[in-house]
């Protein structure tokens, strides 16, 4: 078959290319009771990420001097159109929702220097409001504005001498889907992917964790190389998204 002949690429959502995000906004401050806060959209994604910050630390960390960081996640009933019922009914959170906020948890935790917190703990919440793929890095990604705005706030209350984040931290999904490499998959594209990764990287390029599935076919060594290079390019992007909120809410501060 000629170049001329091949198949059409599948049309994206929004009109994408295989390389492109969806339309990204981050609006912190969303909830103005927390110490720190934002709503993340990525496409039809939305989550309300906050911080909120506790004057202790866990039984088993007292009296180090040092504090902690910890995550829990969670999709409302009405997130994915057919109605899911609350971890409450059913007494326990199930095993998808614990992967998930750990894994919030460790990306987050990667980026923080826990002597300069101090003897606190920082819970992070992430609800998700609606759910079109993605909702785990878009929680980590707007997690970590949240994050930042509570660490501001600490520093700006005479709580703590310096920041205690050492860096920057977002994620997003990549995948093969009819055989060609994508970026940031929308619900669609995640339930018929070959190949399907959570990529979770620092501002400066290093790897926080890598979560690679293949669904019908072994993923070559290549293909999770050009997974990891279009992560790291829209996670620049990201990072950039991330910028841009934190700079809009010390400029309205000052």
């Amino acid at each position: 078959m000629s170049h001329a002949e091949q198949p059409a690429a599948p049309a994206r959502s929004y009109d994408r290319p295989p390389d492109g995000l969806r339309p990204v906004a981050i609006e912190p401050g969303f909830v103005r009771t927390a110490t720190g806060s934002a709503l993340i959209s990525v496409g039809e994604t939305r989550v309300i990420c906050t911080a909120s910050v506790e004057e202790s630390v866990p039984r088993w960390m007292a009296g180090q001097g040092r504090g902690w960081v910890t995550a829990e996640y969670g999709m409302l009933p009405a997130s994915t159109g057919d109605r899911k019922r609350r971890d409450v009914s059913k007494g326990r959170p199930d095993g998808r929702t614990v992967e998930i906020q750990r894994l919030i948890g460790r990306s987050l935790r990667g980026v923080v220097d826990f002597a300069a917190l101090g003897e606190r703990t920082v819970y992070l919440d992430c609800d998700v409001l609606q759910a079109d793929g993605g909702t785990r890095c878009a929680s980590i990604t707007g997690a970590y504005v949240a994050l930042a705005l509570a660490a501001r706030r600490l520093v700006d209350e005479g709580k703590l001498a310096r920041t205690p984040l050492t860096g920057s931290v977002a994620a997003v999904s990549a995948g093969i889907v009819g055989g060609t490499p994508l970026l940031d998959l929308d619900y669609p594209e995640d339930s018929s992917a070959e190949v399907d990764a959570n990529v979770v990287m620092t501002g400066e390029g290093g790897l926080v964790e890598v979560q690679a599935t293949a669904e019908r076919t072994p993923l070559s060594r290549a293909h999770l190389d050009e997974l990891l290079v279009l992560a790291g390019a829209g996670i620049e992007q990201l990072r950039g998204f991330q910028e841009t909120a934190l700079g809009a809410t010390a400029a309205s501060a000052a």
